[in-house]
């Protein structure tokens, strides 16, 4: 991935182009200074300084200190829940293709101490084992051409949710409860319905396509889902009650060599990417052991290294082709994307305080900075003309992201 250059110091003044777009969003606290501290911040996650958190910024930011900078994260009276939902208001506005998907998907951060809130011994994608760590589950939005944060929940594990002593230090919200992370995805897309974000399909992976709770909720909601599964995915050739069913890799183990086709989704700095696919028409056994009827597809590596080696299955209809599956399923790499980058670009991970709210509203702010970006990179683009057919409001250009601030978003997408 190409390393995103972004300030390389913060200046004392506001940059237009940020300040154009938090008066598109228009986020107004009523106070100059509440107001000014939230444009330090955004600042200051744009910078290429390498410690984001509240001291360090206040040290390298002109026209405000720690104190400032930790109070819009705890004391400052302002809602978070409503100014995300002007940001996604805005994100909305841009002419796209219309040819969206939800992104469900869980991110970690390693923790060191006991007292942030969340922090459990669980499974860690980042380490690749249980460690010490907070997780949150994230709803994102994506096209072909682009891609921005919905919204964001921090996972409360069991032993935080009945700790009325913890509960209290980090100051969570009594109506919070223990919710799995299945649970709170619902209520994400939930959230991203009542905002108004369109979208084709659901796209989640493993750990909410083996939910059959998650799956059958999503159907009742009719909603479209294309999601990961693992080997063990219980299916059925027949919907007659005497198929007991198999394992979705033992399925697909007696697929004849002609049912696998060399499928390519998305074109990449370095070529297409591309894999070997197969999909069969079966059903899935729903949580209360009925039969749903859906695809389940296969991807396995071709000679050459390309693709990889996974399991899906999806709900939707029997005329889709197989290349059409194959790119939805695909989308996941654009929240993958975000979440590294929201991390290593934008300091989501330096959260030092231990406060629910504080974490919220710093991730709040980290999504604000991540659509502006996407914003500016949107308008850079509509001033690109090229030789030849007319192009989508969105289409790929060589353009950069967004020039005033040094940024160079060419990525292999």
């Amino acid at each position: 991935m190409t390393t995103i250059r972004r300030i390389a110091r913060a200046p004392a003044e506001p940059l237009d182009e940020l300040m154009a777009f938090l008066k598109a969003v228009n986020i107004q606290f009523g106070d100059v200074r509440r107001e000014r501290a939230m444009e330090r911040y955004v600042t200051g996650l744009l910078t290429d300084h390498p410690n984001k958190n509240c001291e360090t910024l206040g040290e390298v930011l002109p026209g405000t200190n720690e104190q400032r900078l930790q109070a819009l994260l705890t004391t400052m009276v302002w809602d978070e829940a409503a100014a995300n939902a002007r940001r996604v208001a805005v994100m909305r506005t841009l002419q796209t293709e219309g040819d969206g998907v939800l992104i469900i998907d869980a991110t970690d951060f390693p923790k060191q101490g006991q007292h942030s809130v969340g922090v459990a011994r669980q499974y860690s994608g980042s380490l690749g084992k249980v460690a010490n760590c907070q997780v949150a589950v994230n709803c994102h939005y994506a096209e072909r051409t682009i891609a921005w944060p919905v919204a964001s929940r921090l996972y409360l594990p069991e032993s935080w949710a009945n700790d009325a002593g913890r509960r209290a230090a980090a100051h969570v919200p009594a109506e919070v409860v223990f919710k799995s992370k299945a649970e709170i995805a619902l209520e994400l897309i939930a959230e991203a319905n009542r905002l108004g974000v369109r979208h084709r399909a659901v796209v989640a992976d493993a750990e909410f396509g083996d939910s059959p709770p998650f799956l059958d909720r999503l159907e009742a909601l009719g909603e479209t889902y294309a999601v990961d599964v693992r080997r063990d995915f219980r299916v059925c050739c027949r919907r007659a009650a005497s198929d007991e069913g198999q394992r979705a890799e033992t399925l697909i183990a007696n697929l004849p060599a002609r049912a696998w086709r060399v499928v390519r989704w998305r074109q990449g700095s370095r070529g297409w990417l591309r894999g070997s696919f197969a999909a069969i028409r079966c059903w899935r056994m729903d949580g209360r052991g009925r039969r749903r009827i859906g695809w389940l597809a296969a991807e396995r590596k071709l000679p050459d290294g390309s693709g990889q080696n996974k399991l899906y299955w999806c709900n939707l209809p029997a005329s889709t082709p197989l290349e059409r599956i194959v790119e939805l399923l695909h989308r996941r790499a654009f929240i993958e994307q975000y979440h590294e980058e929201a991390k290593t670009l934008l300091g989501w991970d330096q959260y030092q305080g231990r406060l629910w709210q504080g974490f919220h509203r710093h991730t709040f702010l980290v999504m604000l900075a991540y659509s502006f970006l996407v914003w500016t990179e949107w308008h850079a683009r509509q001033q690109v003309r090229l030789p030849g057919r007319p192009r989508g409001a969105f289409s790929p250009s060589q353009g950069s992201a967004a020039q005033v601030i040094g940024l160079d978003t060419s990525q292999d997408r």
